[in-house]
């Protein structure tokens, strides 16, 4: 598939899984290509980073349901910061254990898991939906995690197969494969796709994390993380985060920002980004 044609099976108010861990191998390509289309109101789900902040300063947002938003080298993620400080959006945070089981749950099927993160914090204050349960072994209490949900994921690796089987290169997979289970469809984008014989010709078994069955679509999508990084084929582009983080500054320093980046099409962003790298 192409980027568009995977945006074009998204609808208005869903809610939508996207992998990556901050600022590391995020579907980058995925999200620009929702940037510009007319899709609204979504309810994101994510171990946040530019991907959350670009679709809140693009005015796509409803409400996120997130562990943490943060572009790693720069603590706080800029334009979602703006948009929760604003009253833009809904915020629903989780500890980063507790969103890692609510997409278990999902993906198990089940309607809640157990757990003990969050019990004895503000979690509980500040999402007031939450309960707790008492096990049926013993009389201890433990905060019941829901399933989160998704009407659709949107993920990238390092290399996939036509059909869907994904591979991941790097040090952490970030439960990327968690998000497609817990997902109606599962959407992955790649750096290149591989016939299905050539996947272990890079790494062992262990990195071919993606299952298939899981995916409903694939994208060829070379550098398709930048600016975050996807590791071992490339690192995060630091000049250009620190160009779009400074883009939070004002609405004029983020109308010349879309302008020069994001209103055109993908080979524009890269031809761009280009010209910003050689400066």
């Amino acid at each position: 598939m192409t980027e568009d044609a995977v945006i074009a099976e998204l609808r208005d108010g869903m809610t939508i899984g996207i992998g990556g861990w901050g600022s590391r191998r995020k579907p980058m390509s995925l999200v620009r290509a929702i940037v510009r289309s007319d899709l609204q109101d979504l309810t994101l789900v994510s171990y946040g980073g530019p991907d959350v902040g670009l679709l809140c300063a693009a005015g796509k947002v409803k409400k996120v349901v997130f562990g943490f938003v943060s572009l790693d080298s720069i603590p706080l993620e800029p334009f979602f910061r703006k948009a929760r400080e604003g009253g833009a959006i809904e915020a629903e945070e989780y500890d980063e254990g507790m969103l890692y089981l609510g997409l278990q749950a999902a993906a198990w099927r089940v309607p809640f898991l157990p757990t003990r993160a969050g019990m004895g914090s503000d979690i509980l204050r500040v999402n007031p939906h939450l309960k707790t349960v008492r096990s049926p072994y013993g009389d201890e209490e433990f905060l019941a995690m829901p399933a989160i949900r998704l009407d659709a994921a949107l993920v990238h690796v390092n290399r996939a197969d036509p059909r869907g089987a994904g591979q991941l290169l790097g040090p952490d997979p970030y439960f990327d494969d968690l998000f497609l289970a817990a997902a109606e469809r599962g959407y992955v984008s790649c750096e290149r796709v591989v016939d299905t014989e050539d996947l272990l010709k890079e790494g062992t078994i262990h990195t071919l994390r993606i299952n298939r069955a899981t995916v409903h679509g694939v994208v060829e999508a070379p550098r398709g993380a930048h600016f975050t990084s996807c590791v071992p084929d490339y690192e995060r582009d630091e000049p250009f985060q620190k160009e779009y983080a400074a883009a939070a500054s004002d609405d004029d320093s983020w109308k010349a920002f879309r302008d020069r980046f994001l209103n055109g099409t993908e080979d524009d962003y890269r031809a761009a980004v280009g010209a910003f790298n050689e400066r």
